[in-house]
Order: structure tokens, then sequence, then C-alpha cells
């Protein structure tokens, strides 16, 4: 197949901002978590697939399999105005700063 690039569960595009390495990231409607530090329009690999440890709305409690939506700077299970990610991979208390999101790679 010679149309073939890749299996697209990282991608590279221009950073939207100043990102850190491990920071999640939403660039239209593909969502990332950030391979490295990257300034702002700059490339930045975007791994779009596999469980990460992602910061959350702290006051939340999350059960495993629920919705993850991100609200542009963290992760919650509000899914009004926000943008869905993915799924909770295991409970997270409230209050807790972070929690484990399986992302899927899909565009919504």
């Amino acid at each position: 197949m010679k149309n073939f690039l890749s299996h697209g569960e990282a991608v590279t595009l221009p950073a939207p901002a100043d990102l850190v390495s491990g920071a999640g990231v939403l660039v239209g409607t593909i969502f990332g978590v950030a391979q490295a530090d990257a300034a702002s329009g700059a490339p930045v690999v975007l791994v779009r697939r596999g469980l990460f440890t992602l910061p959350k709305t702290a006051a939340q409690a999350w059960t495993p399999g629920a919705k993850v939506y991100w609200d542009g700077a963290q992760c919650t299970t509000v899914a009004s105005g926000n943008t869905l990610i993915g799924a909770a991979a295991a409970a997270a208390a409230n209050p807790s700063e972070t929690g484990t999101v399986l992302l899927d790679g899909t565009i919504r």
C-alpha cells in the first residue's frame, strides 16, 4: 500500500501554545499528550492512544469506565461545553488532582 503513512497513534502538529512534556492538548478536534516540550507554533508530537495520568477537576470522584472530557486545562466528567477524550481507567477519589485516562484516539 503506497499511500500508508502511519498508524496515527502519534501525530506531529503545531503546538497551539507553549507546552511541557506530558501536557494534554487539543488541536482542533485532535486530543493528545505532548511527547516533549514545545514552543507555541513549533511542531510537537501528540500521543493519541494509551493510558495516561492527567490532571483532573479535584472535586470529582471517577469510576472506571466513566466518560472523560477535556475542558481546555484539565479532565472532567462534565460533558457540557467540553470535548470527549476517553474514559477513566481507574477510580479517582474526591479530592484528587489526577486521574488515569484511557485515550482511544477517536476524533470527536
